[in-house]
């Protein structure tokens, strides 16, 4: 069984790691611009349904978020800023108790409670926008 400390060190690190990609990503899109999403080939279910999958509008909202549309971003996908608010919190957090070398007791933990509460984000998120399709009509990624 692997401790709370070396879980920890795992996500601390893959958090620099998606930070690393998404700085790389950033760049890309600074350089080539926003023609860029054009490329992203749309969900195979929705092209087929009509109906979203539990990932639909995850581009979108990132995208969103960069722009500084918190807001936007939650409509499209509150996975996105719920991620974005935790690991971020995470990784700050994280990084001032190891500059501090554990003076600073700050640090937040992983519980799998944060793994729930994201699967039932994207669960209720994926019900709620295909029963505004189904009942009302509505798209809420259009």
């Amino acid at each position: 069984m692997q401790t709370d400390e070396t879980i920890d060190r795992y996500f601390y690190i893959t958090g620099w790691i998606c930070i690393a990609i998404f700085a790389a990503l950033a760049a890309v899109i600074g350089v080539c611009g926003t023609q860029i999403l054009t490329k992203v080939p749309p969900c195979p279910l929705h092209a087929y349904t009509g109906y979203y999958c539990p990932g639909c509008g995850g581009t979108r909202a990132t995208f969103a978020l960069l722009h500084g549309h918190l807001i936007r971003s939650f409509v499209l996908h509150p996975f996105v800023p719920y991620t974005a608010i935790l690991g971020g919190w995470f990784m700050l957090s994280q990084t001032l108790q190891r500059i501090s070398h554990g003076r600073l007791h700050i640090g937040m933990h992983f519980r799998p409670l944060y793994m729930w509460l994201a699967l039932a984000i994207i669960v209720v998120n994926c019900i709620v926008k295909n029963m505004l399709i189904l009942f009302c009509g509505i798209h809420l990624l259009k």
